[in-house]
């Protein structure tokens, strides 16, 4: 058994909470730009930390006429946006607990998280949200008020509630707002889940606050005043959630984009100093830029610019590059990477990453064309980041050594076991699996890694991921995963073999790469996925994928076979969460019979 602690370097005292940021910021620095709201027409507004702060006490006092107490639980079921986050702090300013729900949610998540964690009101953002939640409200008798944020006139729910409230004197809320204390609960927050019935983290503002001021204290280089962050991710997870109050304590402006597809456009407008994304997020942008290089006839250019940005990285490590490196590294600067820099905005100092592993091979090709990703680790259960590297200690590959004040423990069968202030108290209204989860002091994470002698954390993947083949070979299938996703025509992949005789994987196709490989190689114009999946042309392509992953583990541990699914996985079809993680049993039973002719001998054409 492995274990390494970091002494603490922040306090969180009793009384604190993490509205007190909003307030202090609008009293000492009331001028400041906090926030950049975008407009129809593309264009940011600034809003202050006083304009901010006056919202946030509007809405309260609108929370208060409508009936919600403290410890009342209000969800908020919408995408990223400007709104979201003055109602998430109203929501605290009053004593409630925000529970955040994903807009993309199904009509029966929905249902059960507002009747499990016994919602008093719920705020949506469309009518198609407001029409879901009238449907599945029967019997929900706290559910007592249904508000919508678009349109954004009168009736919108800012607006709706401001004026509800201008009968509530202020001091009321800020009465309540004192009155919150740090062990009170701040969040009540689903897992999203790749397998079971989601279960609802109880996050106090102790847990998130913590990790605020830990975050701030490691990475003062990203969260600071004058630095900026564009929000995309959904704050339903607490990853965004935590960036966004991270944030706000050190007066790091904040935007916000819902609409992925224009992100680079927001990005370029916007200009952020850091960006926080999900890996698969990183692996788009990787795939995305070799694909159009390799269409526009420049693959080969690119690819030596890959090369020299991973050697450079790696040389960083070992001494620092040579003279021959530096020079290569330096040309391909004006020719690649300045201009991938250019497409984030051309401010970003680092990105962070998080919610599921990286790989090194990303890794060291983003340090090497100058947007460092510092990765970290962390579950909801732990209020988001126990883990991070920084500027200061940073090891490619590696989710960093736990932040200040946090302990990590590798159990006898690689589980990586977690301590500390930000550690989640229990889950709502279920002992038995807060008892599961968390003995003897230490929470249990269901991951599997291993821990250096310097505190660096692994990966390898997650517990009841793990294959066990036929012959007792245990698989990691993240290893193999990682490296067939860096394939511009794959998408996505999951690793199949458990208690079968060899490992075999399930590909789909990346639909935006497909139509560049289609004319290259004289395909009929239009063709889909479905129409390829037996064509031996894209068989070998794939192929070629599958053996370099094979390069990565054992022999035993290969890929011997594999199938071309005829369409992606889909957040809309459940077979991916909202954070771009593929959930494995859905999978595995959608496609059963393709798992099932794999193994019964039946194969695509080679």
């Amino acid at each position: 058994m492995h274990e390494y602690s970091v002494p603490a370097t922040v306090t969180v005292g009793e009384d604190e909470n993490l509205v007190d940021a909003v307030y202090d910021n609008a009293t000492a620095h009331g001028s400041g730009v906090a926030y950049r709201r975008r407009g129809a027409e593309g264009t940011w507004s600034d809003v202050t930390s006083a304009q901010f702060a006056d919202g946030v006490t509007g809405v309260a006092r609108g929370l208060i006429a409508a009936g919600v107490a403290p410890g009342d639980r209000v969800a908020l079921l919408s995408r990223t946006r400007y709104e979201w986050t003055l109602l998430d702090y109203a929501i605290l300013a009053v004593g409630g607990v925000t529970v955040p729900i994903y807009e993309t949610s199904s009509a029966d998540q929905i249902r059960w998280i507002l009747s499990d964690s016994a919602a008093v009101a719920v705020v949506v953002e469309s009518s198609r949200h407001a029409a879901t939640v009238e449907g599945v409200r029967e019997g929900m008798d706290a559910l007592a008020n249904v508000w919508e944020i678009e349109p954004d006139s009168g009736t919108g729910a800012v607006a709706a509630l401001t004026a509800l409230g201008e009968g509530t004197p202020a001091e009321e809320v800020h009465a309540r707002r004192r009155a919150v204390r740090a062990d009170d609960l701040a969040t009540l927050i689903y897992t999203s889940g790749t397998t079971g019935r989601p279960k609802g983290c109880e996050l106090t503002h102790r847990n998130m606050h913590t990790e605020v001021k830990t975050i701030a204290h490691v990475l003062p280089e990203l969260l600071t005043a004058g630095g900026s962050v564009l929000l995309f991710l959904p704050l339903a997870h607490v990853f965004g959630k935590a960036i966004q109050c991270g944030a706000t304590y050190t007066r790091t402006v904040i935007g916000h984009t819902a609409d992925v597809t224009e992100l680079l456009a927001d990005l370029a407008t916007f200009k952020p100093t850091f960006l926080l994304a999900v890996p698969r997020v990183f692996e788009k942008v990787y795939n995305g830029a070799r694909q159009r290089a390799h269409n526009d006839g420049k693959g080969k250019i690119f690819d030596a610019a890959a090369d020299t940005a991973t050697a450079w990285s790696r040389a960083q490590d070992t001494g620092g590059a040579g003279v021959v490196l530096k020079a290569k590294h330096a040309l391909f600067d004006r020719l690649v990477y300045g201009k991938l820099r250019a497409a984030v905005g051309g401010n970003v100092v680092a990105a962070v990453s998080g919610s599921a592993p990286l790989g090194e091979r990303l890794g060291h090709f983003f340090r090497g064309v100058g947007l460092p990703i510092l990765e970290g680790y962390g579950l909801t259960e732990t209020s988001a980041g126990i883990t991070v590297n920084t500027f200061d200690a940073q090891r490619v590959g590696s989710v960093g050594r736990p932040v200040p004040g946090h302990a990590i423990r590798i159990a006898e069968d690689g589980e990586i076991m977690l301590k500390g202030p930000i550690v989640f108290q229990g889950y709502w209204r279920n002992e038995t699996a807060t008892k599961e989860a968390i003995a003897d002091g230490w929470f249990h994470s269901g991951d599997i890694g291993g821990l250096d002698d310097a505190g660096f954390l692994t990966i390898t993947g997650r517990k009841k991921e793990i294959i066990i083949t036929a012959g007792g070979k245990n698989v990691a299938p993240a290893v193999l995963e990682d490296r067939l996703r860096a394939h511009p025509l794959v998408s996505q992949c999951i690793v199949v073999g458990d208690a079968k005789p060899f490992i075999a994987a399930l590909v789909t196709v990346d639909t935006e790469a497909l139509p560049g490989w289609v004319e290259r190689s004289g395909k009929p114009a239009g063709s889909t996925a479905a129409d390829l999946v037996d064509d031996p042309d894209l068989r070998t392509e794939i192929a070629a994928a599958v053996a370099d992953a094979n390069l990565a583990v054992s022999k035993a541990e290969q890929i011997k076979e594999f199938r071309i699914l005829p369409v992606d996985f889909t957040e809309a079809g459940g077979e991916i969460t909202p954070t771009l993680k593929v959930k494995r049993t859905v999978v595995a039973q959608a496609y059963a019979a393709d798992i099932a002719s794999i193994y019964s001998g039946a194969r695509q054409p080679a």
